[in-house]
């Protein structure tokens, strides 16, 4: 009897050493996500999803990146651009919403596109018949060396930026809220 209720426990431990689970290696884009909370009601006016790419010795805007066309923002996923509230983007509103974020880079400026598109990979099923807003920003060059991807929110009062940088490269979307 003991022989057979040792080899029945051995079984149910060989069967829940099979089905445990496995942690994977760190993504080689690992996501981040950038927050800008309203310190008045202590709850986000936006959040920003996204997955951050490394240069790695690669040369990325007009490479990696090509210039003048659809660009996830990222990696992986298309970047997740939530706002909580209305915002004023380039004179225009945006009603509160889920939203995906897609740019266009170019050398000396980008285009922002807000998409209403959701839950898409990169930019494969880009649908500009999605897009909410398009706009432009300046692309500006700076000397320091940005090895990850980053998006960062910041406001205060009521009006904010959004920093997005990689590379020697930086772009600045100024809205209200």
């Amino acid at each position: 009897m003991r022989t057979v209720a040792l080899a029945a426990f051995i079984s149910c431990i060989g069967i829940l050493g099979a089905n445990a689970q496995k942690i994977q290696e760190m993504d080689a884009s690992p996501m981040d996500m950038s927050v800008l909370n309203d310190d008045q009601y202590d709850t986000p006016t936006m959040t920003i999803i996204y997955s951050r790419p490394q240069v790695k010795g690669r040369k990325i805007f007009g490479d990696l990146v090509p210039y003048d066309q659809v660009w996830r923002t990222g990696a992986n996923e298309s970047t997740e651009f939530t706002t909580y509230r209305p915002i004023g983007i380039q004179g225009n509103e945006l009603p509160a919403g889920n939203y995906t974020l897609y740019t266009i880079p170019g050398k000396k400026e980008w285009t922002v596109i807000i998409s209403s598109q959701q839950f898409t990979w990169g930019a494969y099923d880009y649908d500009q018949r999605n897009d909410v807003m398009r706009f432009t920003v300046p692309s500006i060059k700076v000397k320091e060396l940005r090895e990850n991807f980053s998006i960062a929110i910041s406001g205060e009062g009521t009006k904010g930026t959004i920093l997005m940088a990689w590379e020697h490269t930086e772009v600045h979307i100024e809205f209200q809220y």
